[in-house]
């Protein structure tokens, strides 16, 4: 460590602040990837409990701005909860382990039960983890899913955690000439993020491979394309 950084760490101990982020947020625009825990499981908590939260630093570190780090549960109030910080702060000097901090239940973005005592159980959900290959511009430009098709699988590596889906998604086209079309970025990522960007398709997702369908934009429907209009644009 530097001695400007230091000195801007002498700063934050003596100066610095923190808050608590709600994640709520985070969740409501990443429904697919983003998982809080739920009403009933955090309900269950007692003292003794570990919970994990985003704290933020202000001012923020040279690295990071926030780290997520548990607590250890010592009082349930009807106005809050309160606890322990259970970790060491990677760099966040006004912070450190016993730290008591207070917090909501919609704060806890994690949970571990203190013991082997039988807790809520959280519901059944599918996560859609497995890749595909999207255009980029559905991602980061907003521009809605308009052409999808499902090929084999042959993306995936034999050490990758997850599988290709052999899903392949195309951003809305309709505008573009074939130079422009073919000049688009791909990305390769787990089909839960192009679901966060666009899930108009959802319904569709378990479709054979071999499956090709092209939204409707008057009807919001996607029609299915038989092997003569799949022409697989890559």
């Amino acid at each position: 460590m530097g001695l400007k950084h230091r000195l801007y760490n002498l700063r934050r101990r003596a100066f610095g602040s923190w808050s608590i982020d709600d994640p709520r947020p985070i969740q409501a625009d990443a429904p697919y990837t983003y998982f809080l825990p739920s009403a009933e499981r955090i309900a269950a908590l007692r003292p003794g409990d570990l919970v994990k939260l985003v704290i933020r630093s202000h001012p923020p570190g040279p690295e990071w701005d926030a780290e997520r780090m548990w607590a250890e549960v010592e009082n349930i109030a009807p106005e809050g909860r309160t606890g322990a910080l259970a970790n060491t702060p990677c760099d966040m000097p006004q912070l450190r382990e016993g730290s008591r901090l207070t917090f909501q239940p919609f704060h806890i973005i994690d949970l571990i039960y203190e013991g082997d005592r039988e807790a809520q159980p959280e519901l059944p959900r599918r996560e859609y983890w497995d890749r595909c290959m999207v255009d980029s511009c559905v991602l980061d430009e907003g521009v809605p899913v308009y052409y999808i098709y499902r090929d084999e699988p042959d993306m995936g590596g034999e050490d990758d955690k997850y599988p290709d889906s052999g899903w392949r998604i195309r951003g809305d086209y309709r505008d573009l000439n074939d130079e422009q079309l073919h000049a688009r970025k791909h990305d390769y990522i787990a089909i839960g993020k192009v679901l966060n960007a666009d899930d108009s398709w959802l319904h569709l997702i378990d479709s054979p491979v071999g499956s090709a369908w092209l939204r409707n934009f008057e009807t919001g429907d996607y029609e299915p394309l038989g092997d003569e209009d799949n022409h697989g644009d890559n």
